[in-house]
């Protein structure tokens, strides 16, 4: 393995950071719905109980290095009348306030070269009303700050500034440091004045925002962002706080209340230490200084010192009380210029001098790694380390605070971060469990609660609907939600203008799906495993059961990466060419539209043969009825559907049609050619593809030609047009499809110019049979053969959206009418430069068309339509529709076009979609299809209910599935059957919202999707274990999954305290000096043995095997051993242990053994011991190696063999020097991981029973984990550390570098980004290239599947020379190409962070392919012109890319 490729296969999910801005839109594009209560009176405030949703801004999430904008939605009460569907499911947590749901809705997605190291917003600054929008500020590691801007006309983010003050021009900053405990730390200026970044510790940059007056725009986009700009950054300057005294900052924060922006400081001026704390504990103190960016002075105006040790958070006040709440882990401390007051929160906290009384809050808890946001200007909320929301109130009288009080309220998902969204929103971002929407609402009128919700009073948990409604969603953080009591508190000051009593009600909204932190995994087979599947198919039995989560969110997490639907039933039938399913009601009355249009049973399957069509009964069970209809089954069927409203099936085969009535035939036509002298025969008759959208069919004929059926609803009859536009015309159409553009309010309408189209009628339109077929637009979006995309609506015909070059896959397309190449200068240089590039390379950019287009907008109220194409090549093209208005003063220049008149451009353009545009999508790297094939069968098949989920399918030799969850497409590969030839969708007695699709193999399989989550990269199933999981493993044999839980259980602190002692040296305990009341939490472990029930079902617990008391379990494997007295071999279950007794206690652990039986009724499993035996040292690993069992057991491990009765050592071996991470075995080789002195690499000699090292490491390293990688026959050894690299070593004693085989060479190193757990080694799939090759060694190869700590999973997989020096060029030329979000580098992002420590440089022999997949997204000149330069062809390259995919696709 010299080379090899990193790819990422699932993305971060644990969210780190979250904060709320407005974005995509300003404070002034909300209409007040509710007339808004004054704000300073304050009584009349809190006795409405409906406080009006203001404006809510957006919500910014950043997990590890992928940023996302979501919109919040809100749906009001009231709304839900006009829509009956809304109101027919209930919302997510009752009503409240006003409000029936919140939904988070994705705007843009980025996956960034670099981990955000914090986030803050620049807000615009401006008073309520204002036009401009926020900024977001990133941050990254070193020194390095990203301004990003929401830009409405390429819908995306634009950089405004980047600030970096690393090299050589700024190492005076770091003062010498090499290493430095946390990235930079971005605040803000309430008021956007400017903004603060600590950065190596002792250095603040200051970034001034340019005024809103200020003319620093370019002149370029003058128009786009005089009015609705976003803030900015003018200039920045540093600040040492060396200068200023100050030695040790902890945290800084900008206040309110202030004229100029004034920063309050954390610092601690001397440090203490863990032995001195009882005489030196209170060593902070902050300093608030006033900053003038303008003469870059910044005088101190109050300080406050004698604050405690453990103080590391600042919280400002808002505006009217203003000041700063100091966070410590037992204290909070109110400090402004005039007052100051303190709260204790336990009995560990001391005050300053001894005597005097502190205020202490009710009940004891402890804030240290709290997160805190502000729900309204004098009440705050805590998210504390154990999941609990606790509430701080500030009394106040004017502007002096007179106390804290502090009172507890439910219990949620323990945060990472915490921000409150507009004025009645809450999201809680978590790395350790789900991400939740909360609604809270404080009033003194009771909650008003949903219909059938019963009010109780207190207690929440009688309240049976509400529950039930939470847990349908995976989270086991919303039950928490309900279980915990309703929060309600007093305030009892004379002086207090609320005496009305004040109560939080808390709603969950909506949650976003976690799955790290990823521990530890293991791959084993799913229960409805295929044990006949080969191949890729066979890749689809395996699942990853993973340990994600901590504490009360530990969860054990199922992870597929491939969909594996549930059959219901199977038929054989080959030949199959496609398969339709259509509804029929022979009486339509009134009473059943609306939602029983939901619930209709399918009426007839229809299914098309080489040379037949078959029809079946579908609503009870299938039944041939092909003879008993009048449907054309002499030959094969094109396309079937439904028109006017259900009441008539049409079926389209080569040369004609048929309308039906049910079983009875009431129109048939054939078709007519376009061209009057071809004869009967002609291609111009023969149908190749067919898209209805009732009442319109269009038809492509083989030709290349379209026709129109055009429907008439009152005598439920069709007749055939040509469209005038394409009568003679020798254009030849590539793919075409209709759209239609339904609901209450026709989408495009609003891209049009038209005065009396953009209104939109609001109310829905009945047609005379009650049904709602004659509300919206419909559009016809077609191809050409020469890839130029036109749109027209239909059935006039006129053209309304046309784009050159479609099939070039540009990053945006917009009205090629209005935006034309002749004044665009992005356009001129693409047309320069295709020009500049020879004839030579022009013929191969031809060859590529659009092979089938489908437009499609899933109903819901704010969705925008996707636009989809497939490519002859086997890509696609996936675009979002976006609206723009281009500014007035803007078009004016436009309006110069010269080919027409003006006269004439006025009538056309005022039909056409002027402010339509469409922005690419990133696609999940899925592999694409091998080599489609030369038939022309539709392949797109839209659903819009199947188990509840609404996308599409895509058919052919790489099946999958696109699914839409908050306006975002999530892509779920199917392999388990191979090619599928045909899908539909059946909804009948036997088959609740299900499909059906059809294999090459002419397999008929009646479906249904599996209860999992969708809505994630994988989907996933998350089994809650109320602990934290620690380590798992799969017992293959009895198809069980061991996995060491350990669970929080108070404990009396005299008993924890007394098993600190050591026992054997006779100390006794002296009980005089401590007072050892209270209680202490301890982690109690267990290894539970589960298994799943059935696919996607609970898993039960099958036996636990508890620990003692203070006894961790630290590794679980199932291990082989080679059994001396019976000469038999034994599958056993390892344990290892150690006592975790404090530091004066001599370290002792245990190694259990395990035998595991099922019982004959298969439900428990009987776990009996074989074996324990108590050691020195803890047991941190263990591995069976050639049927010996091979124990890491403190500073040394050693070999025992088995006797059937006790182990007995063999062999030992004194390494590793600490603690064994990770052992890992391949043969008779020995690979281990050590806590701080990185990696050993040992062999077994049977003969002469020894433990050789053979070579090591000699750097120092903290290792995660480690494994072997396989390539054919070389062996690499590949190792990840605490600073997020990777690297691989090789054993080469012939080098003379090696210092004669003592030392491993580095092969390769590369920083991943993320704390890498476990790493799995997995034999690489066989891909369209190896076969051609037969007898290559390529067989041996192996990949490896690794998780993070971010919830992320990826591989690392090795390469052939020739493949990897190719993708490394186009690596090289991607770095300059692609324009990088926020300006980051990849080059230096994948740098070995050594963190300050010696580290000599290793090769560069990993290629990145999170910068490749960039590759596809860029315009297809510019893929063949890239291509040319580092002397290959485009598809080259993307063989590839796609056999990577494909030889890694595991799961």
């Amino acid at each position: 393995m010299s080379y090899a490729a990193y790819k990422m296969m699932h993305w971060p999910t644990g969210i780190e950071h979250c904060a709320s801005g407005f974005i995509t839109h300003s404070t002034a594009d909300f209409t007040p719905r509710i007339p808004p209560v004054a704000a300073d009176d304050l009584d009349s405030e809190w006795s409405t109980s409906t406080k009006p949703i203001g404006p809510v801004p957006n919500l910014i999430t950043v997990a590890a290095n992928v940023l996302e904008v979501y919109i919040v939605r809100i749906q009001e009460e009231s709304s839900s009348l006009t829509d009956s569907k809304a109101a027919a499911e209930p919302k997510r947590g009752g009503v409240l306030a006003g409000v029936s749901g919140a939904s988070l809705e994705l705007v843009c997605h980025y996956r960034l070269h670099g981990n955000v190291e914090s986030l803050g917003i620049l807000p615009s600054g401006g008073v309520d009303g204002d036009r401009r929008r926020d900024s977001i500020i990133l941050t990254f590691r070193d020194a390095k700050i990203s301004v990003l801007e929401f830009d409405d006309s390429i819908h995306g983010f634009r950089t405004s500034s980047m600030h970096c003050f690393e090299g050589p021009d700024w190492l005076y900053l770091r003062r010498g440091r090499e290493c430095f405990p946390r990235g930079p730390l971005v605040k803000v200026d309430p008021l956007g004045r400017c903004a603060g970044v600590l950065v190596y510790g002792l250095q603040m940059l200051l970034l001034k925002a340019a005024e809103a007056s200020s003319g620093l725009v370019g002149e370029e986009n003058t128009y786009n962002s005089g009015s609705t700009g976003a803030s900015r950054i003018e200039s920045s300057y540093n600040v040492a706080f060396r200068d200023l005294d100050m030695k040790h900052v902890k945290d800084f924060i900008f206040i309110h209340g202030y004229i100029e922006p004034v920063v309050v400081i954390l610092h601690e001026q001397e440090l203490t230490w863990a032995g001195r704390v009882s005489w030196k504990h209170h060593t902070c103190m902050i300093s608030a200084l006033s900053i003038s960016t303008t003469l870059k002075q910044h005088p101190l105006i109050w300080s406050a010192t004698n604050l405690p040790h453990d103080a590391y958070k600042l919280l400002a006040v808002p505006s009217p009380i203003g000041g700063v709440l100091v966070i410590g882990a037992n204290t909070i401390h109110y400090h402004s210029q005039s007052t100051s007051c303190l709260l204790a929160l336990n009995n560990f906290a001391v005050p300053v001098d001894g005597s005097q009384e502190m205020p202490r809050s009710g009940f004891a808890t402890e804030l240290d790694a709290a997160n805190a946001t502000w729900l309204t200007n004098d009440v705050a909320v805590f998210s504390a380390k154990s999941g609990e929301l606790l509430l701080l109130t500030l009394v106040y009288d004017g502007r002096i605070v007179q106390r804290l009080e502090l009172s507890k309220s439910r219990a949620s998902v323990l945060t990472s971060d915490i921000t409150t969204v507009g004025n009645s929103l809450l999201f809680l971002g978590s790395r350790l469990g789900d991400s939740l929407l909360v609604q809270y609402n404080s009033g003194a009128g009771a909650p008003t609660l949903g219909p059938g919700v019963k009010e109780e009073v207190g207690d929440i948990e009688s309240d049976a609907p509400l529950a039930k409604r939470l847990r349908m969603s995976s989270s086991d953080a919303l039950q928490d939600l309900v279980t915990g009591e309703e929060l309600s508190f007093y305030g009892t000051g004379p002086n207090n203008p609320q005496s009305a009593q004040k109560t939080f009600t808390f709603a969950v909204r909506d949650s976003l799906l976690n799955v790290g932190p990823l521990k530890d995994f293991s791959y084993g087979l799913r229960i409805n495993a295929d044990p006949n599947a080969t191949g890729v198919a066979k890749q689809s039995n395996y699942e990853l059961v993973c340990c994600s989560g901590h504490g009360k969110n530990g969860a054990l997490t199922v992870l597929q990466q491939s969909i594996r639907p549930e059959t219901i039933t199977q038929e054989s039938l080959p030949g199959c060419k496609g398969i339709w399913t259509v509804y029929h009601k022979n009486s339509r009355s009134d009473s059943s539209k609306g939602a029983a249009d939901e619930d209709e049973y399918h009426a007839y399957l229809i299914i098309s043969l080489e040379n037949r069509t078959m029809v079946l009964q579908t609503a009870n069970n299938l039944e041939e009825v092909t003879e008993n209809v009048d449907y054309y089954v002499q030959g094969s069927t094109i396309a079937a559907g439904n028109l006017f409203g259900r009441r008539r099936v049409i079926q389209i085969y080569a040369r004609g049609a048929r309308i039906l009535d049910g079983a009875f035939m009431t129109q048939e036509l054939a078709f007519k050619s376009s061209n009057s002298e071809a004869g009967a025969g002609s291609d111009g008759t023969i149908v190749s593809s067919v898209s209805i959208a009732d009442p319109y069919v269009l038809l492509r004929m083989v030709d290349g030609s379209i026709q129109l059926l055009v429907g008439d609803s009152s005598t439920c009859s069709v007749s055939v047009t040509i469209p005038p536009a394409f009568e003679s015309s020798n254009k030849l159409v590539s793919a075409c499809t209709l759209y239609h553009d339904k609901g209450p309010e026709p989408w495009l309408r609003k891209t049009s110019t038209d005065a009396w189209l953009s209104t939109g009628t609001g109310e829905a339109i009945d047609g005379a049979d009650g049904m709602i077929h004659d509300q919206g637009d419909v559009y016809c979006v077609l191809c050409y053969e020469n890839g130029n995309l036109e749109m027209f609506d239909v059935p006039n015909f006129s053209s309304v959206f046309s784009v050159d070059k479609f099939v070039s896959g540009k990053s945006h397309i917009l009205d090629a009418f209005f935006h034309g190449p002749a004044n665009d200068p992005v356009q001129l240089m693409k047309r320069y430069s295709d020009d500049a590039v020879g004839h030579g390379r022009k013929e191969t950019t031809h060859g590529i068309k659009v092979v089938e287009l489908s437009m499609q907008r899933w109903a819901q109220e704010h969705s925008r339509p996707f636009l989809f194409g497939l490519l002859s090549d086997g890509s696609i093209l996936c675009y979002h529709a976006y609206v723009y208005e281009v500014p007035e003063n803007a078009s004016k220049a436009e309006g110069v076009v010269s080919s027409q008149s003006s006269l004439n451009l006025s009538s056309i353009s005022a039909s056409r979609l002027k402010n339509l545009r469409f922005v690419r999508v990133l696609l999940d790297p899925y592999a694409r299809e091998e080599a489609p094939s030369g038939t022309s069968s539709q392949r797109i098949t839209v659903f819009k209910n199947v188990s509840g989920l609404q996308g599409l399918f895509l058919s052919g030799s790489r099946p999958a599935w696109f699914m839409m969850f908050r306006e975002r497409l999530r892509i779920h590969p199917q392999v388990c059957d191979g090619p599928i030839v045909a899908f539909t969708v059946l909804h009948n007695v036997n088959c609740n919202h299900g499909f059906i699709y059809i294999t090459s193999e002419g397999a008929l399989k009646i479906c249904q999707l599996p209860a999992l989550s969708y809505d994630n990269y994988w989907p996933v199933q998350k089994i809650a274990l109320k602990g934290t999981p620690h380590q798992v493993t799969y017992f293959a044999e009895k198809n069980l999954y061991p996995l060491i839980v350990s669970v929080p259980v108070l404990k009396p602190l005299n008993q924890v305290l007394s098993s600190l002692v050591d026992q054997e040296a006779g100390n006794q305990f002296e009980h005089d000096n401590l007072s050892s009341e209270g209680t202490y939490p301890v982690e109690e472990f267990e290894v539970r043995i589960m298994e799943p029930e059935k696919s996607s079902g609970p898993w039960q617990t099958r036996a636990t095997i508890p620990m003692q008391s203070s006894e961790n379990a630290l590794t679980v494997r199932v291990v082989t051993l080679f059994n001396t007295t019976t000469q038999g071999n034994e599958t056993l279950l390892a344990i290892g242990t150690a006592y975790v007794q404090g530091e004066d206690v001599a370290a002792r652990g245990r190694v259990l053994l395990y035998s595991v039986e099922r019982t004959s009724d298969n439900v428990q499993a009987k776990v009996s011991e074989v074996y324990s035996k108590e050691l020195k040292g803890a047991i941190s690993a263990l591995a069976s190696l050639q049927g010996h069992l091979l124990i890491a057991s403190g500073p040394k491990i050693i070999l025992h063999k088995w006797t059937g009765s006790e182990l007995n050592g063999v062999a030992f071996y004194d390494v590793p020097p600490l603690y064994v991470v990770s052992l890992n075995i391949v043969k008779n080789f020995i690979l281990l991981g050590d806590i701080h002195k990185s990696i050993y690499f040992l062999s077994w000699k049977e003969q002469v029973s020894q433990l050789n090292l053979l070579a090591k490491d000699f750097g120092s390293l903290d290792c995660l984990a480690t494994e072997f990688l396989i390539d054919g026959s070389t062996l690499s050894l590949i190792v990840s550390d605490d600073q997020k690299n990777v690297q691989i070593f090789y054993y080469a004693p012939k080098v003379s570098e090696s210092w004669k085989g003592q030392k491993l060479l580095s092969r390769a190193e590369f920083h991943v980004g993320a704390h890498i757990t476990k790493f799995l080694r997995l034999q690489l799939l066989p891909t369209s290239a190896d076969r051609t090759t037969p007898g290559s060694d390529k067989t041996n190869r192996f990949g490896l599947l690794f998780g993070t700590l971010d919830g992320s999973i990826g591989c690392i997989a090795p390469l052939d020379e020739l493949n990897f020096r190719r993708l490394q060029s186009l690596q090289r030329k991607l770095v300059d190409a692609v324009p990088h979000v926020a300006g980051l580098n990849p080059r230096s992002f994948r740098h070995f962070h050594s963190n300050g420590k010696a580290h000599r440089p290793g090769p560069d022999s990993i290629v990145d392919c999170e910068l490749l997949s960039h590759y596809e997204m860029l315009p297809l000149e510019q893929q063949l012109d890239i291509a040319n330069q580092i002397g290959t062809t485009r598809t080259q390259i993307i063989s590839n890319l796609n056999d990577l995919t494909l030889g890694t696709s595991f799961l």
